[in-house]
């Protein structure tokens, strides 16, 4: 069994793991017609009946039992910080199928011509307050305080000793809801990791409602009257979010190197990575010659780059691409869209090009404490 340790500690690595999904995301949540035709053409859309939910979590489960008789494994999945994290991964998966179980039943029978299931869900009698809800809350209440009493007892708090200066831990770690930030601090300057970058995509999430307007089809799940809306709402939050959290929590060991779920965390790997600029790239490997004096010479090139994306693009793709999305929307919705989205893509369009050519910062400008 020790090749399929080797397999998984393979495809574990980010840039392997990180393009299959990107790759793959469209056909299981598929955007438009096209994808769409595929999706059932390859039989995608009977990933949310009962049964595959039954196996899948039966394989999570058979895969994670098996890992525990890994040491590596047992240390990185049972730490007391990663445990939740674990059930997230378990919570995402089961209420994400709940969820576009009952959003396909519904676009069945829409076709059909009848009404959605939550038109038959409604009761036709009045329930009280008192005491039908308050007995709800309360027993509700009393499970969960036994779960975490039982949580407190069985596994102990990750209270550490006190902060030592002259110790610091490796690999040091945010808080579980806060990696998915400390993992863009590898591709984005903090400001722009931290605060920028996250800010606009929380905004862009938000907004998705008011921009993707469709008042036919409100109070009930339904996937083929908002495959957009939803599709770029799901890669934003388990792509661009979830999944750096979980790159964060398991995957990252000492000197924030990447290490498989069954590979031992060696203190003394290293990668060697020298990341560069572009007008790094342009005037040293390219001309061959020293950077200038002038920080709008050298970085005109960063500046063209991200002026022609920003500027460029979103015009571009409305007479191409996205004609009918910009006839839909109209140039003031289209334009909040489209910039919101491009923001969005800069994650792994900086990943990628941090994985293949090293690339530090499209434009660097430390001097005023500007880098992007």
């Amino acid at each position: 069994m020790d090749s399929f340790k080797e397999i998984v500690n393979y495809i574990s690595n980010p840039t392997i793991l990180f393009t299959t999904v990107v790759l793959v995301f469209p056909f299981i949540f598929p955007p438009s017609d096209w994808f769409e035709k595929w999706h059932r053409r390859l039989g995608l859309h009977h990933l949310w009946g009962t049964k595959f939910i039954v196996i899948a979590m039966l394989g999570m489960v058979a895969f994670f039992m098996y890992g525990l008789g890994d040491y590596n494994f047992q240390k990185i999945v049972l730490k007391p910080d990663n445990v939740p994290i674990s059930g997230l991964i378990f919570l995402v998966a089961f209420f994400t199928w709940l969820a576009m179980n009952q959003a396909y039943k519904n676009d069945e029978r829409l076709n059909a011509g009848e009404k959605p299931n939550e038109y038959f869900e409604a009761p036709n009698d009045k329930v009280l307050v008192w005491p039908d809800l308050v007995y709800v809350e309360l027993i509700s209440l009393i499970i969960a305080s036994a779960f975490l009493l039982v949580w407190s007892i069985g596994l102990p708090a990750p209270i550490e000793e006190p902060a030592n200066p002259t110790e610091s831990p490796n690999p040091a770690k945010a808080p579980w809801y806060f990696l998915g930030l400390q993992e863009m601090l590898v591709y984005f300057d903090p400001w722009m990791a931290g605060v920028v970058i996250p800010s606009l995509i929380l905004v862009g999430l938000m907004a998705i409602p008011y921009i993707d307007r469709n008042p036919e089809n409100s109070g009930f799940f339904s996937y083929n009257r908002r495959r957009l809306a939803i599709s770029v709402f799901m890669f934003g939050w388990l792509v661009l979010w979830l999944m750096l959290i979980i790159v964060g929590t398991f995957l990252r060991g000492p000197n924030w190197n990447i290490f498989g779920p069954f590979e031992y965390w060696d203190i003394h790997k290293l990668e060697a990575l020298t990341n560069i600029n572009v007008s790094e790239i342009i005037y040293i490997k390219w001309l061959n010659k020293g950077l200038p004096d002038s920080i709008i010479i050298r970085e005109i090139w960063g500046i063209s780059i991200l002026l022609g994306y920003f500027l460029i693009l979103p015009p571009l793709l409305a007479k191409t691409f996205l004609k009918d999305m910009y006839a839909r929307l109209g140039s003031v919705r289209y334009s909040v869209f489209i910039v919101l989205i491009l923001i969005a893509i800069t994650l792994p369009i900086k990943m990628y090009l941090r994985w293949m050519f090293n690339l530090k910062y499209i434009i660097a400008i430390p001097e005023y404490f500007f880098n992007f």
